[in-house]
């Protein structure tokens, strides 16, 4: 009986994670598109929001990577993930801030047009990433920070749409200034609150290298 019950949950577990890599690879290709997209109509349109929500972009589809490759990997593998996933989200934060700085010091008012469609399009990309990734954004260490970066697109791109809005109706770039400055804020929060999670994870899985293992459940970032 005790050997059918593990039998059991061990298929129970390799389903998860085979569902799992398929939601994982839905999502990565849904935001390498929409990199693409909105870094295009950013540098048209000339808007710092949009730039920087198409490098947060770029940033999740590294993410993802990284998350598919440790799925079935130890929950040091894992920990070691969400690492490298702190560091590239801080990295982009850094880039972002930068970004707004070269803005503040130029007068080019971005297009509120483009703005908008691009930040709509967006918007619906990644809600639909967070509704996939919802069910498992407690499972473990992984999928929870591959969760947390949809939550702050969806975060960013309501952001970029009040910028769009802000732009249409000032005919300022502050807007858009301000909004690029609040995801970059976000970025950096969110890369601590990642960055410290999993180093405590790396610590306690020391010595540690079971593929069966989980990191930290749950999260308060």
């Amino acid at each position: 009986m005790s050997a059918h019950c593990c039998e059991d949950k061990s298929e129970e577990l390799a389903q998860l994670r085979r569902t799992q890599g398929r939601v994982v690879k839905v999502v990565l290709a849904i935001n390498a598109a929409m990199f693409l997209i909105e870094f295009t109509a950013g540098v048209l349109g000339r808007s710092t929001a949009l730039l920087a929500d198409s490098l947060d972009m770029l940033g999740d589809t590294a993410v993802y990577a990284f998350s598919l490759f440790v799925l079935e990997r130890s929950a040091r593998w894992k920990a070691g993930a969400a690492v490298t996933k702190g560091v590239i989200m801080a990295a982009f934060g850094l880039g972002v801030t930068a970004q707004v700085l070269v803005k503040t010091l130029s007068g080019t008012v971005p297009a509120a047009e483009t703005m908008g469609a691009i930040g709509a399009l967006a918007l619906g990309a990644n809600l639909t990433c967070l509704v996939l990734l919802l069910r498992y954004r407690n499972a473990d260490l992984n999928m929870r920070s591959t969760w947390l970066c949809s939550r702050n697109d969806v975060i960013a791109n309501v952001g970029v749409l009040v910028a769009a809005a802000a732009v249409a109706l000032t005919g300022s770039k502050w807007p858009d200034i301000v909004v690029g400055g609040i995801i970059a804020a976000l970025f950096l929060s969110s890369a601590w609150g990642v960055l410290r999670e999993a180093l405590t994870a790396l610590r306690n899985t020391r010595g540690s290298d079971r593929p069966g293992e989980t990191a930290h459940q749950g999260s308060h970032v």
